[in-house]
């Protein structure tokens, strides 16, 4: 099986991976109604003529959300050229001279409506895919076969757009909501008496096309948990010594189970919970607390 890093070379053009039409769209247009509920004074201000604005990348990292920008700028009417696109990078050269990533084109009024949601999108997409990218080079550099994957820890609203961003910088989306996967953790195992009772009463409606991940916090949980049936085993809150023992046991008796690490991981730390028995690696982080990257837009 490829590597993650390895499959990057598949992922490419990840916009192609948007609904072209429906909900995406609608939310965003429900975004711009937010910003201007009632009057436009600013718009009042500068009318409808013609300019050009600059869009301008001001720190270094990986650029994304221009797929959404596109949909902002297309609903106010506006034309743009782009000379860069999701995935790309800015350079620190090319921060610090704040080059331009697009050109805006139409009318005043509606290129200063559509700024601040662009921008806010953009700001935190790039964030994301950033960090991500951090990971997945981690990861390349440590030659580990896995994959680093964010978490559910989304914001909601928002969810669809910091999924994507994972993708873009190059690491997993983990499962995209509660629907897509089982996952089952302390309060269901408490809840259904026993982690086998919680499997077993999951795979009753999940069938043969719905993968069951079970939360372990010691070997006989997780022990527990393959023996049921479940396709995923997450370690979690795991020491890197702690995981690495107990992973390689679950491999050698369970060698078709999926191995993920979470809890508490971050980029110091991750390196040392990359092993030939760790599958996975799944971080909050990647999606919760992410810097964002400075760009603003520039009428010339």
């Amino acid at each position: 099986m490829k590597s993650q890093a390895e499959l990057s070379e598949y992922r490419v053009d990840v916009g192609n991976i948007l609904p072209p039409i429906g909900d995406v769209r609608d939310t965003i247009k429900g975004w711009l109604k937010t910003d201007v509920p009632s009057f436009d004074i600013g718009g009042f201000v500068v009318g409808k003529k013609e300019e050009t604005a600059l869009l301008l990348g001001k720190s270094p990292g990986v650029i994304c959300g221009a797929e959404f920008a596109k949909i902002v700028f297309d609903i106010m009417n506006l034309r743009v050229e782009w000379y860069k696109n999701d995935g790309d990078k800015i350079t620190p050269e090319e921060a610090k001279a704040k080059k331009p990533i697009a050109k805006v084109t139409g009318e005043v009024r509606s290129i200063l409506l559509a700024e601040r949601t662009a921008l806010n999108i953009m700001a935190r997409s790039s964030g994301i895919a950033t960090e991500a990218r951090k990971m997945r080079d981690l990861g390349k550099a440590e030659k580990w076969h896995g994959e680093v994957a964010g978490t559910r820890k989304t914001t909601p609203g928002f969810s669809f757009i910091e999924k994507y961003s994972l993708l873009v910088g190059g690491v997993s989306t983990h499962r995209l909501d509660l629907s897509q996967m089982t996952m089952l953790k302390d309060n269901h195992v408490l809840s259904a008496g026993s982690i086998s009772k919680a499997v077993y009463k999951a795979r009753s409606v999940a069938g043969f096309s719905s993968k069951i991940e079970v939360e372990c916090s010691t070997y006989a949980e997780a022990e527990e948990a393959c023996k049921a049936g479940a396709e995923i085993v997450m370690l979690d809150n795991y020491t890197p010594e702690e995981l690495k023992v107990d992973a390689k046991k679950l491999k050698d008796n369970f060698p078709y189970v999926i191995i993920e690490a979470s809890g508490g991981i971050t980029e110091e730390t991750i390196a040392s919970y990359m092993s030939d028995h760790v599958d996975v690696i799944s971080m909050g982080k990647l999606t919760q607390g992410y810097g964002a990257l400075d760009f603003s837009l520039k009428v010339q």
